[in-house]
């Protein structure tokens, strides 16, 4: 007899969590789970409460109510335990100055469980990841802003944990530094970490995002995927004519496929809910039937693009 099989787990469950400073509320009743395997980009305005919910996440704050899971492991109850499985870099990260770049990922790799006879060969890699190999007997304290940056994250990832929490890891990073960050978080999601990352450069955050989070005044606003790539999401497309033409309708009317459609003179925007291959069966009866495309393909929402609709978006 076969049996279906379930699916794995969320890496991470919040249920209910607030937390007050005297006078503030800075999370109310914030509810999520994070997905295996992805990363999520946390946005909000200032104040919102994004500092404090990592904070909270890697046992680092109590909240006055809520439930916290990492990994399975209750993080208000077992915080030591969860920190084996999650790696967090602060806002305001530091480094111990007077140790050289080995000393300080030998420290962090032990203190978060890494065994001593795998400690060499996580310091080397984690020093590969972030261009820091040639740099491993140099004292932390005479390192660039942007090469104290990387090695705060390598500070965070070396004991390889499943879950990564970043607060605005690419400040005073320059342009290539911030490109190199992005092509390690992806790397770091290939290799099966999932990562939350709070940034306010949105443009940076698309680079490597699956999801979204979004808070306000404490709270979740919203948490949906970005940009979802299968036959099972509907999607945005755009159709573009040379001039307006009512068979384009006629043919956008035969596939089942299609819904949603607004027209606008030669421009045509609808929903699209089907494989590639049926995508470029779409184009070719629309050119077959006489029309004259001059643009056609999928609309891609980018992430500034979508918090500020969010935000837009009047409050319950």
């Amino acid at each position: 007899m076969s049996s279906t099989p379930l699916s794995a787990p969320p890496i991470a469950k919040v249920s209910g969590l607030r937390f007050e400073y005297p006078g503030v509320r800075a999370l109310d009743d914030v509810s999520f789970s994070l997905e295996r395997g992805t990363v999520t980009a946390l946005v909000g305005p200032n104040g919102a409460g994004k500092s404090t919910l990592l904070r909270c996440v890697a046992g680092l704050e109590t909240p006055a109510l809520g439930e916290i899971e990492v990994a399975q492991i209750d993080v208000l109850e077992a915080p030591r335990k969860a920190h084996r499985c999650l790696g967090y870099l602060s806002d305001f990260f530091g480094v111990y100055e007077a140790l050289t770049v080995r000393q300080c990922l030998q420290h962090a790799g032990a203190i978060n469980g890494t065994p001593e006879s795998e400690l060499t060969a996580a310091v080397e890699r984690t020093a590969r990841r972030l261009g820091l190999a040639d740099r491993l007997d140099v004292q932390a304290g005479t390192l660039s802003r942007g090469l104290r940056q990387r090695l705060a994250i390598g500070q965070a990832i070396i004991h390889s944990p499943q879950l990564v929490l970043l607060d605005e890891p690419a400040a005073g990073l320059d342009p290539e530094a911030r490109h190199a960050l992005a092509v390690l978080f992806r790397e770091l999601q290939a290799g099966g970490m999932t990562l939350v990352v709070s940034s306010h450069i949105l443009a940076e955050l698309d680079e490597y995002s699956t999801h979204m989070l979004v808070l306000r005044a404490g709270r979740v606003v919203e948490q949906r995927e970005l940009r979802p790539d299968d036959a099972h999401h509907a999607r945005r497309m755009h159709l573009t004519l040379a001039r307006a033409d009512e068979r384009a309708l006629a043919v956008l009317s035969s596939q089942s496929q299609v819904s949603e459609v607004e027209v606008d003179g030669a421009a045509i925007a609808f929903a699209w809910q089907g494989e590639a291959g049926a995508q470029a069966a779409l184009l070719r009866a629309l050119v077959e039937s006489g029309l004259e495309v001059i643009e056609f393909g999928e609309v891609h929402e980018n992430l500034h693009d979508s918090y500020l609709r969010t935000l837009a978006e009047p409050r319950p």
